[in-house]
């Protein structure tokens, strides 16, 4: 079964996200588990914690249905000690928030080297930052998001994240959500049945498909190669419709959740609708 849903807002409180989720006719969703552009936040509430589980019950959501985004402001490959070390702690607690909302993934960008270390000397410094993390919590997935690889920002290609897993220590805790715009802009090809396949297989190859814990579904304003982080509506960007068929008649892709982070979230029933459409009878 394909879980398809959207990185719905958590506004008023974590209650509210399963709940916007279930509007819009989703069977997961994201959500930051706090404002997503502050480094601080105060602990959730037993109250705020037992809302959301009533409203998780209420629609129908699984744990790994859904995959909470860590904040904004968050590098792990921080070359500067103490920004660094901020970017950690707050890592940290975003896991920790995750786990008392009883989930099991936290989605999150690798981190970007700014100019001063080199891309090894990066990769590194992001591995051993999600080992100190993942040694600090438990019960919670540690999920790298592949980037467009705009700027200085690292995980844009399938050799750098086989890099990221290769040296995190607790392998259990680690997993990977493929954005399909910032894969294709990353100068992965996904727009016919070959192309999609193709990319799977190397990813599989390299990664290894049992890392693959979630996906973003994103067409993209940029063409291929562009190195460009702009998402767009399905079927209005240079993506097109094809990949997104192929995603939801992939039997690999069963039971994960695959997220909306489309510019228009008017769209998104429509958009869900569109995706379970897509669907061909066995």
């Amino acid at each position: 079964m394909k879980r398809v849903g959207a990185h719905v807002s958590a506004a008023g409180g974590v209650h509210n996200a399963p709940r916007n989720a279930q509007a819009i006719g989703a069977k997961a969703f994201a959500l930051f588990t706090k404002n997503q552009k502050q480094w601080a936040a105060k602990p959730l509430t037993t109250e705020e914690i037992d809302q959301f589980h009533h409203q998780m019950q209420a629609g129908g959501f699984r744990p790994q249905d859904v995959l909470p985004h860590d904040g904004y402001l968050i590098n792990l490959g921080n070359p500067d000690a103490s920004a660094h070390e901020k970017s950690l702690a707050s890592f940290i607690d975003e896991l920790q928030r995750c786990h008392d909302l009883g989930l099991v993934y936290l989605n999150f960008h690798p981190g970007s080297h700014l100019k001063q270390l080199t891309v090894s000397e990066c990769l590194s410094r992001i591995a051993q930052s999600i080992n100190r993390a993942l040694e600090a919590t438990r019960g919670v997935m540690a999920v790298i998001e592949n980037t467009a690889g705009q700027g200085t920002n690292l995980g844009h290609t399938f050799e750098q994240i086989a890099e990221l897993i290769a040296q995190v220590e607790d392998q259990s805790r680690i997993g990977v959500c493929l954005d399909t715009c910032h894969a294709f802009t990353s100068g992965y090809e996904l727009r016919t049945e070959e192309a999609y396949r193709a990319t799977m297989d190397q990813f599989n190859r390299i990664v290894g498909l049992s890392f693959l814990k979630g996906m973003h579904l994103n067409d993209s304003k940029p063409d291929l190669g562009s190195r460009v982080d702009r998402h767009e509506s399905l079927g209005k960007g240079k993506l097109g419709l094809t990949p997104f068929r192929q995603i939801m008649n992939d039997p690999a892709l069963d039971e994960i959740p695959l997220i909306l982070e489309t510019i228009d979230p008017d769209l998104w029933p429509e958009e869900i609708a569109l995706l379970y459409g897509m669907v061909e009878p066995p």
